[in-house]
């Protein structure tokens, strides 16, 4: 008769924590526990949320969670694809931003009535909306020369169009809605982290073309410059759609309805 326990043992038994292993199996068990969240996430927006277009982007998050978990099997069945690799690391991205997005539109800051500037100002909802795209796209461009998928240039070209359109939306920021404390800090953040971002993404060019050519295995300075890199771009993705969500919610013809919507949420909130 077959030592049940022992088989099942060596069948389940995990791999020797050591090189790579171990940040896949992290990797994992990190993304398995976020999935489980936003299953929770998802069902207590359903539960108290008014708004039906937060309880749908709530839901949402769900089958981007779900997408996620299969490009990710993809990537290891397949060895690291670069096209299903640059899909992963892209949705990943998304993922991040719907979860921001519900962080903003659930805050208190947003759920409190507020008064508009009085004068008519130049409207920035348009520009707001390029750079977030333009972030986001720039984003793919690097998943994909990080993953071998396309070369350095097409990156290099976008973050200079990145670069002159945040300029451009900060500027208009701070020189026509200094005065709204929401649009002045989230542009001053996406300041601050691209500066950042541009400073880590020529660290990662030194170590990585430069430096790290005939590297066997990737070295210590490239992965974290390049680990570092990532994170500043999701936090600067991130940032600029927070501008894009108060500038949209700060331009004149959007007023009454985002007053009446947050009135309705608060009524039901005190309650």
């Amino acid at each position: 008769m077959p030592d049940w326990p022992t088989t099942f043992g060596s069948l389940y038994k995990l791999p020797p924590m050591v090189g790579g292993v171990k940040f896949e199996h992290g990797h994992r068990m990190v993304a398995e526990f976020i999935g489980l969240m936003t299953i929770i996430l998802a069902v207590w927006t359903r539960r108290v949320e008014r708004r039906s277009w937060v309880r749908k982007l709530a839901v949402s998050a769900i089958g981007v969670v779900i997408a996620q978990g299969i490009l990710g099997g993809l990537t290891v069945l397949y060895y690291l694809p670069p096209a299903v690799s640059t899909a992963h690391a892209t949705l990943g991205q998304t993922f991040f931003c719907i979860m921001v997005a519900l962080a903003v539109v659930t805050s208190r800051d947003w759920l409190d009535t507020y008064v508009p500037p009085e004068s008519n100002k130049p409207g920035i909802n348009g520009l707001a909306r390029l750079a977030t795209a333009a972030v986001y796209v720039q984003l793919i461009l690097g998943a994909g020369f990080r993953h071998s998928g396309i070369k350095l240039l097409p990156h290099l070209i976008s973050a200079v169009f990145v670069t002159v359109v945040l300029l451009w939306t900060i500027i208009r920021v701070l020189t026509y809605y200094a005065d709204v404390p929401a649009l002045r800090r989230s542009a001053t953040l996406v300041l601050v982290l691209l500066i950042a971002q541009l400073s880590l993404g020529f660290a990662s060019y030194l170590t990585r073309v430069q430096w790290g050519q005939s590297a066997i295995q990737p070295e210590l300075p490239m992965v974290i410059s390049t680990v570092a890199h990532v994170a500043v771009g999701a936090l600067l993705l991130a940032t600029t759609l927070v501008v894009a969500m108060q500038a949209r919610r700060y331009t004149r013809s959007e007023v009454q309805e985002n007053v009446s919507s947050a009135a309705e949420v608060r009524r039901v909130v005190t309650a």
